[in-house]
């Protein structure tokens, strides 16, 4: 009993790990009594029992151990810590419970293992159990299978992964314990319960009897799908709808939950790769080419076995797949050719997507091989050519096809219609846009008509399965030449056509069969209803068609129904049989009254002026549905029509033209009647901008690409060049006005290089007009069709080009209904195609794949680099040669993908040349190559040399350029690159991405497979790797979404997902918001106000991401449709979050677009429409959207509203500001030239508190934030309001503390240019105080340049102005002294005596000035009224900015009229005003007259540039310089010019150049000693360090200067007496002991001051001591 005493008085933790198992017994039932009493999950008493858990399942005593283990549970249920347990618990009940002969032991184990998967765990618990099969133990195999079981059946497929699993079933088929089997066989029934028969390939090679006994417990099972039955904590919805449901004992729905939790499972993704490279026979390849066809059949058949396999590993196949081409394309034993055929097909479904790199190499061989009739090897190049095809796209494919449709062999041409419509059953909508539908429907059109029936056969078939994928009204456009009864047939075979449907994942390879048919028609038949009842509204099922796969179910549901009627009316071409000339006068005559009838063709022209009047009046009061068209234009026609004489008639019959078009159904045909009367007049001089106007309506009622392709034919078919020049003129105008959508570019080039030909210059003139404006629409590429035109010709062409430079192409304003002509992604299509895609069409290609040889080929392989050299250069001269060249390009993809390998890094930079140069070259088409040679060149991001990988960037952007980068981002190629363990490629991967993602608006699935590496990217031991993809997660956030990447996480290890996950959070943070549709934003342009409410859901999907609230949003934005009281609650919800959003990295990707010409430049006279929307896009993404609208609100007083909340958000997301600063700023431009002075004060306000903000945060303003702003703010310094003015000048000194004062020099000087006198005044006054408070450095580019410009103001009309530049250049005299005179150069008498009048009137104004300035610090300094850095608000600091002037003054005049002691009395008056009023006496003693002091010629140009004196040689000119930037504001400057003029003196060889220097060295150092102490050393945002190494700086250089006596000695009275006082005032700065290291820095002073004592001139030192003693008794 002793002993049970005292472990009973432990605690319970302490009890749980007694060495006595009744303490621990006794310690597990208490925790288990404390463990259900603790309701907080969180309480910190969980903690103490973390490391306790396993023992409490690994108990050694049975009878602990069951108590243990039911305080475990408790403990798992409850802790919110208990995760954390997962791995050592789990594996100490799969070792110590399951193997326990009491079965309430291995019940509580398996409850443990259940409870920790519904805690979100469920990858540890199956790992360990996993790890428990390879248990000795069958007990633990059979508990571990159990388990298993039991997790599957209760939390389904979703969350129990079954990969691992099934890979281990037919293992645990062959155990030799029974028991282990039956269970196994128990699993596999579970498993086939979730996904039925894609278990069935794995298990094909178990025992057949175990098999059978399967399949009968197989077919026992319910026909209806799982259901989840046991939930995790995240899922707690879920759980809740099925407690309802069983509740309500309803199955009525159970079919749609089922759909949604049974995932459906690719068996493809549960077999286990297998290696057949490293299986290949040894003497495989010398068998191939072997002459004896028994060999080459037995090295095919050992390739056919091993391609039996239905997953294969991975790897470079490049060899096989050209062995297997080279039989398929030149073996002439069929047999061979039916083998190699066959082990294609293996190999394209056992690799599937990893194949396509070399599906474009073998199609083109096996469609050529079609020409055989023998009905074995048919089929099994129609097997392989399908398999093939499921591993690419048809884009990939489609010039291939193309190719042999036109073959002449009729079985070549229908085998590839037949292969056409196969693959078009897998195929939707949106995988046969139309620019991959268009070329193959041509292609059928011809075979429809073939001599052979086995053709026409073929091409029926795939037209008609066209026709089924994409719906008759996007397939019939191509077929308006065909007769009725062949569309009839086409329909016939629609209506037989069965679509596979779904996605090609499916059915792409393994399993095949039934069960892949079974599981795409599963998806497909789920989505069918979804879209069915989404498009019910807005019509027939036929029409909502088309847009099934046209983009968001939410999209359809917003926009169909509002949106279609309209289209029904007005995208349906009118139709128009051509009337008799009978016909069209009746249906006249009832239209138009009888008198204008009569008087049409009168001979007296008043009378048909009159006609005409009465005509127009009829048509503007006719309805459009009644306006008989064709009619009236051909009455319009009648004699005399066109060749009317009287000017005025012809006006008004050109204007009723335009009338009738704009207000009737206007039909082609009735343009037709009229267009070539309107061509013969648009040259005249009195009728032609009718004609013009007439065009334009036409254009809008018939689409511009019709009427302009009849408009210039009709122009250049006439000899007139008036009429030619005045189209073109119409045509460029109204290719602004309506957009480029639908131009047919290859007509209107060939017309203008015609016309650039013409011998008229009005004509040519015209022409390049015209290419002014398509180079807005096609860019660069345009160039290449004219560079065959004459060198003077070009040089005009180049001009009009560099002139649209920058500019974007305006929005449409006219045709803006046929943009949305199409449903669903159609019209982005149709712009896409008319963009650069199919600008680069029209090119012309040459097709180089007859230069690339063999010989060619073998050499860029040879074992010689030099040949390889030599190979590679052969490539780049063949592709220079032709300029563009066509995606067949032969064997050399292959070949130049092994030179990127090439251990000569010179060859592989050749290669990647090469590739950059092919990728400009072959254009748009280059996407089928990007698998087999786009991915190689990712994978050089990875190589150790620095040049190699910038040089493989380069080439990869090139590529991207050509071919967006949805290709690059499809399929397992990008994720497999991240795998590898190459810092080098996974930093350089991770950038590009991070920056090409935000790009982008949609991504493909496949960028999930990239998550896993990017996660461990996120631990690697590199530091650039973990901060790229630290940078990279909010872009991949942005496609993913949060929800799926942080559930991506539960596979990481516990430690690593607890980092990973708080990086997430991050990153959603930052998130940034996905680009806005480019199609999308012209709309709301056109629109008025009404239009602004209707954009909102829209544009919200946008922000939405940034925003915490936005499933809120999204459902009140539906709602508020129908209530307009709901959408006032959206918005007051809306305004509750953050207004500004951070987007990383969007400025600088703003920066490298403007940079790049890709957005407008921000430079302009006044705003343009263009900038405006710019801006708007830019800022959708950096602000929340109430707000954007409120800034581009109409209304000012909106303005006003959104720049008050902008105040009050502003110090609170400072962040978020600094990082759209560019965007605010250059709105507020937009705000300065409005009119209205509340918005301009407003925007005041927030600009000071603005800059105030940015100064304190210590952020400097970059070059591109400051020349996007500070021009603009310039103009309003000449506003007539006193206020305003008053404003700017406060926000231009605040502008110093944020961006450097001499590069706000240059801005000022451009504002001195301005026609406003105000301006210039203000100016030049501003420009005045940067002199004085920075000195000449100040001045840019040059002082003497500067100054220049500063003094031919003096002889301005205006007389502020003139004074201004007075008080400027008085101001420079005060710096610099005589030398101004110098740098301003020649001025006329009369302004060279003003200026000197107001030197001498400054110089006798300047003593009373301190006194002055106490009075009225918040005035002025006396040269400049208004300047505005002479302002401050502490009235300590104006003697300060005195004493700088003073001492400049002073020591810049050599003259002994200007007294030299008087400096030490400015301090006086510095520390007591009350001694002002003595400074007058003070100056009065004239000393330095008594002493002559030796004069210092130096100084004077001390703070010049040592560009102004050319009597210089260069060395002196350096020093100059160096020396000028010691006096420097900046520390920084100041710091390295020591550090430069050190150098010099250390050395002494070089020393001597110093010589002559010194006196102007030591100014310097005493002007930066006094800006330190009263400067520096009073700004608390410096730091003390920076102050203390600029001390040491100095010092350093006088001890190495004092060092040296033959310099020492050169050192002047005056300047030995300023020096010597800024040391003792530095020795006495209380300030510097404060400093770290002040002691040591005040005895270095002391040693100065003893050698400069020592080493000066002692004359100079005693006349020093002799002056300060009078100076004293003076003070006395």
């Amino acid at each position: 009993m002793g002993d049970d005493s005292e472990w009973m008085k432990l605690p319970v933790d302490q009890k749980c790990e007694h060495k006595v198992w009744k303490a621990r017994l006794n310690g597990y039932e208490e925790a288990l009594k404390l463990f259900q009493r603790i309701e907080d999950e969180k309480s910190s008493e969980w903690g103490k029992y973390l490391g306790l858990i396993k023992r409490f399942v690994t108990d050694s005593n049975a009878v602990a151990q069951l108590k243990g283990l039911e305080a475990a549970l408790a403990y798992v249920e409850n802790a919110h810590v208990a995760g954390k347990t997962t791995g050592e618990v789990v594996s100490g009940v799969v070792s110590k419970v399951f193997n326990q002969p009491k079965a309430r032991a291995k019940e509580l184990g398996v409850d443990i293992c259940l409870m920790y998967v519904e805690i979100e765990k469920a990858e540890v618990v199956q790992e360990e159990l996993i790890k428990g099969l390879d248990n000795k133990n069958p007990k633990i195999i059979v508990a571990c299978i159990e388990t298993l079981r039991k997790a599957l059946s209760e939390f389904g497929s979703k969350i129990i992964t079954l990969k691992p699993v099934v890979k281990l079933l037919p293992k645990l088929f062959e155990s030799r314990e029974k028991a282990v089997r039956d269970e196994a066989k128990l699993l596999a029934v579970e498993i086939y319960r979730w996904i039925r028969d894609a278990l069935r390939a794995p298990l094909q090679n178990i025992n057949s009897v175990q098999l059978k006994e399967l399949e009968e417990e197989w077919v026992k099972l319910p026909a209806t799908a799982p259901k989840q039955s046991r939930f995790l904590r995240s899922q707690q919805d879920l759980k809740a709808k099925f407690e309802q449901q069983q509740a309500a004992s309803g199955d009525t729905v159970d079919g749609d939950d089922n759909e949604e939790i049974a995932p459906q499972v690719d068996p493809y993704e549960l077999l286990e790769a297998v290696d057949i490279i490293s299986k290949l026979p040894k003497d495989f390849y010398e068998k191939i080419e072997a002459k004896k066809w028994q060999e080459r059949k037995e090295a095919l058949e050992t390739v056919e076995t091993l391609t039996k396999n239905p997953k294969l590993e991975g790897g470079d196949y490049g060899d096989l797949v050209r062995a297997l081409k080279k039989v398929i394309g030149k073996d002439a034993n069929v047999m061979l050719v039916t083998l190699a055929a066959k082990c294609i097909a293996g190999l394209a479904t056992g690799l599937r997507k990893k194949f396509g790199t070399y599906a474009v190499h073998v199609v083109p061989n096996i469609l050529e091989k079609f020409k055989e009739k023998k009905p074995q090897v048919v089929q099994a190049l129609q097997e392989a050519i399908d398999a093939v095809f499921l591993t690419t796209t048809l884009q990939n494919l489609s010039d291939d096809i193309l190719a042999v449709m036109d073959n002449k062999n009729p079985s070549i041409k229908q085998q590839a219609s037949l292969f056409l419509a196969r693959s078009f059953q897998h195929c939707t909508p949106s995988m046969l846009p139309k620019s991959v539908l268009k070329p193959f429907c041509a292609a059928f059109l011809k075979q429809v008509n073939d001599s052979a029936p086995e053709v026409r056969d073929a091409a029926f078939e795939a037209l008609g399965t066209a026709m089924k994928v994409v719906g008759e009204k996007a397939v019939n456009p191509f077929l308006a030449d065909l007769d009725k009864l062949k569309l009839d047939k086409i329909k016939e075979c629609a209506d037989k056509v069965e679509l596979i449907g779904g996605k090609r994942g499916g059915g792409g390879g393994g399993g095949g069969g039934a069960g892949a048919a079974v599981e795409k028609e599963k998806p497909a038949s789920k989505t069918t209803p979804m879209v069915e009842a989404a498009s019910r509204p807005s019509g027939p099922p036929k029409k909502a068609a088309p847009s099934k796969s046209a983009g968001p179910p939410k999209k359809v549901k917003k926009d169909a129904p509002s949106a279609k009627p309209k289209k029904g009316l007005d995208t349906k071409e009118i139709v128009e049989t051509e009337l008799s000339i009978e016909a069209c006068e009746e249906k006249a005559a009832a239209a138009l009254p009888a008198s204008c009838m009569q008087l049409l063709d009168s001979a007296n022209w008043k009378e048909r002026l009159a006609s005409m009047e009465e005509f127009q009046r009829a048509v503007e009061s006719m309805d459009r549905g009644e306006m008989p068209c064709q009619a009236l234009v051909r009455m319009l026609a009648k004699k005399p029509g066109w060749k009317e004489t009287n000017f005025q008639v012809m006006q008004m019959k050109l204007h009723i033209v335009g009338l009738i078009a704009q207000k009737g159904s206007f039909s082609k045909t009735s343009a037709l009647v009229v267009l070539d009367g309107l061509v013969d007049k648009i040259g005249d001089v009195k009728c032609g901008g009718n004609a013009k106007e007439a065009l334009t309506a036409i254009g809008e009622a018939c689409s511009l690409p019709w009427t302009a392709e009849q408009v210039v034919s009709m122009a250049f078919s006439q000899k007139n060049p008036k009429n030619q020049a005045e189209t073109l003129n119409w045509l460029a105008n109204a290719l602004k006005e309506f957009g480029f959508a639908g131009i047919n570019v290859k007509a209107f080039i060939s017309n203008v290089r015609t016309a650039l030909g013409a011998t008229n210059p009005a004509v040519r003139t015209a022409a390049i007009t015209l290419l002014g404006v398509l180079h807005l629409y096609m860019g660069a590429p345009l160039r290449m069709f004219f560079e065959d035109e004459k060198p003077a010709l070009l040089a005009q062409i180049d001009a009009e080009f560099e002139k649209m430079q920058g500019q974007s192409p305006p929005a449409p304003t006219r045709g803006v209904k046929k943009g949305a002509e199409e449903d669903g992604e159609e019209p982005e299509e149709q712009e896409e195609e008319g963009g650069a895609g199919g600008i680069m069409d029209l090119l012309p290609r040459s097709d180089i794949s007859d230069k690339i040889t063999s010989e060619m080929v073998s050499k860029i392989g040879d074992k010689n680099w030099k040949i390889r050299k030599e190979g590679l250069e052969e490539v780049t001269a063949v592709i220079s040669e032709a300029k563009f060249i066509q995606p067949n390009i032969g064997e050399l993809p292959l070949a130049l993908k092994g030179r990127l390998n090439d251990s000569n890094k010179l060859l592989v930079q050749q290669t990647l040349t090469i590739l950059q140069q092919i990728a400009t070259a072959m254009g748009p088409a280059l996407k089928q190559h990007v698998k087999n040679l786009g991915i190689p060149i990712i994978t050089v991001l990875g190589d150790s040399k620095a040049n190699v990988r910038a040089a493989a960037m380069t080439a990869l952007n090139a590529w991207v350029e050509q071919t967006g980068m949805k290709e690059w981002l499809e399929g397992e190629d990008l994720s497999e690159e991240l795998k590898k363990e190459n810092p080098f490629l996974r930093q350089e991967l991770l950038g590009w991405l991070a920056e090409k993602l935000p790009t982008l608006r949609t991504v493909p699935a496949d960028l999930m497979l990239c998550l896993p590496h990017v996660y461990s990217c996120l631990e690697d031991r590199s530091g650039d790797v973990r901060k790229k993809a630290q940078d990279a997660l909010p872009t991949f956030m942005m496609h993913l979404g949060y929800d799926k990447m942080n559930k991506a996480t539960s596979k990481l290890k516990p430690a690593s997902k607890d980092q990973v996950v708080a990086m997430l959070e991050k990153a959603r943070a930052m998130m940034p918001a996905k680009p806005a549709a480019p199609a999308k934003a012209s709309p709301p342009k056109a629109s008025s106000s009404a239009s602004v409410p209707a954009s909102k859901p829209a544009s919200g999907k946008t922000v939405s991401p940034t925003i915490l609230p936005s499933k809120c949003h999204c459902e009140l934005s539906v709602v508020g449709k129908k209530a307009p009281v709901k959408a006032s609650m959206k918005e007051d919800d809306d305004r509750s979050g953050p207004i500004f959003i951070l987007v990383p990295n969007g400025k600088e990707l703003r920066i490298k677009e403007e940079k790049s010409l890709k957005i407008l430049k921000w430079n302009f006279i006044t705003p343009r429409d263009e900038y405006v929307e710019q801006l708007k896009t830019q800022m959708s993404t950096c602000l929340a959207k109430w707000l954007q609208d409120e800034l581009f609100h109409f209304d000012f007083q909106r303005h006003v509203k959104a720049i008050g909340a902008m105040i009050e958000h502003m110090e609170d997301e400072r962040e978020a500001v600094v990082g759209c600063l560019d965007l605010v700023l250059k709105w507020f431009t937009l705000r300065f030239f409005d009119t209205n002075t509340s918005v301009l004060m407003k925007a005041m306000e927030f600009l000071k508190l603005l800059f105030s903000m940015l100064s304190r945060e210590d952020y400097h303003l970059n070059e591109y934030e400051a020349s996007s702003f500070i021009p603009y703010l310039i103009l309003k310094v000449g506003e007539s309001k006193d206020v305003v003015r008053k404003d700017v000048r406060a926000i231009l000194s605040m502008l110093c503390k944020v961006y450097p004062a001499n590069k706000l020099f240059p801005f000022l000087m451009e504002g001195t240019k301005s026609k406003n006198s105000k301006q210039r005044s203000e100016c030049l006054e501003e420009l005045g105080c940067l002199i004085e408070n920075y000195g000449m450095n100040v001045c840019q580019p040059t002082p003497a340049k500067a100054l220049k410009d500063i003094a031919v103001h003096i002889g301005d009309r205006d007389t502020t102005v003139r004074n201004a530049a007075l008080n400027t250049v008085v101001v420079a005299y005060n710096v610099c002294g005589d030398q101004v005179f110098k740098l301003i150069g020649n001025l006329s008498e009369k302004d060279m005596s003003m200026l000197e009048e107001r030197i001498k009137r400054s110089a006798k104004k300047a003593p009373p000035a301190p006194a002055k300035q106490v009075e009225r610090a918040q005035r002025e300094v006396p040269a400049h009224p208004n300047a505005t850095f002479a302002r401050k608000t502490a009235q300590e600091e104006m003697p300060n900015k005195l004493n700088q002037a003073r001492s400049q003054n002073i020591h810049d005049h050599s003259a002994p009229s200007i007294p030299k002691e008087f400096q030490l009395d400015l301090d006086v008056i510095e520390n007591d005003h009350t001694h002002v009023s003595e400074l007058p006496d003070l100056v009065q003693h004239k000393l330095d007259e008594l002493l002559e002091p030796v004069t210092i010629p130096e100084p004077k140009i001390r703070s010049v540039s040592p560009h102004f004196d050319d009597l210089h040689n260069s060395t002196a000119s350096t020093i100059n310089f160096v020396i000028s930037q010691v006096a420097s504001g900046d520390i920084n400057t100041s710091i390295q010019a020591l550090a430069q003029i050190d150098e010099v003196l250390r050395q002494e060889d070089k020393a001597e150049a110093m010589s002559g220097h010194i006196d102007q060295f030591l100014i310097a150092t005493f002007m930066q000693l006094r800006l330190i102490y009263n400067t520096h050393m009073a700004d608390d945002r410096l730091d003390k360090k920076d102050i203390f190494k600029l001390y040491s700086c100095i010092i350093g250089n006088m001890l190495s200067l004092f060092s040296m006596e033959s310099l020492a000695r050169e050192a002047s009275m005056g300047v030995l007496k300023d020096l010597m006082h800024g040391l003792i005032t530095l020795m006495l700065d209380s300030r510097v002991e404060d400093i770290e290291d002040g002691q040591q820095l005040i005895r270095s002073v002391n040693l100065l001051v003893v050698r400069v004592l020592e080493k000066s001139d002692q004359t100079n030192i005693l006349s020093l001591c002799n002056q300060r003693q009078c100076g004293h008794i003076t003070l006395i």
